[in-house]
């Protein structure tokens, strides 16, 4: 703070000199956080039947068997996170009969929508691999559980 004369006035700013408090210090986003946030929403949209490689969910159907293990929201989904920037793969098993261009498109509204509005980074690419569709009559490639 200032007086009529522009000097500085001892005592009155307090330690942190007048900085806003939002801005002290440095937020830092892992890449498993954006990969979390895109994983769910790009779950959320009508066509995606799930994420990820043949053998990425084959290996995460055997982990999820195992006790204490939970689905990964992060199958199937690869972040790069600089300090305001993020780029994104995701690897995608589309519905039978959906406009894939349309489902990819959807994708990519809610992935860019939700990364950016959660972490405040810009989302510069988002890449999507469609690695496989799921037809009607076709059995889902995880394992029966030994238990019911």
């Amino acid at each position: 703070m200032t007086d009529s004369t522009g000097r500085e006035l001892q005592g009155t700013g307090g330690r942190s000199g007048g900085k806003d408090p939002g801005v002290r210090g440095r937020t830092t986003i892992s890449d498993g956080v954006v990969e979390k946030i895109a994983g769910l929403a790009a779950r959320d949209v009508v066509g995606v039947h799930t994420m990820g490689s043949g053998l990425s969910r084959t290996l995460g159907a055997v982990r999820d068997r195992v006790p204490g293990g939970r689905t990964s929201v992060t199958r199937g989904v690869k972040a790069e996170v600089g300090e305001v920037q993020t780029a994104l793969d995701l690897e995608i098993v589309v519905d039978y009969g959906v406009s894939i261009s349309e489902v990819a498109r959807a994708v990519r509204e809610n992935v860019v929508s939700a990364v950016e509005r959660m972490t405040g980074l810009e989302v510069v690419e988002v890449n999507i691999a469609v690695t496989d569709v799921k037809l009607p009559d076709e059995e889902d490639d995880e394992p029966e559980p030994r238990l019911q």
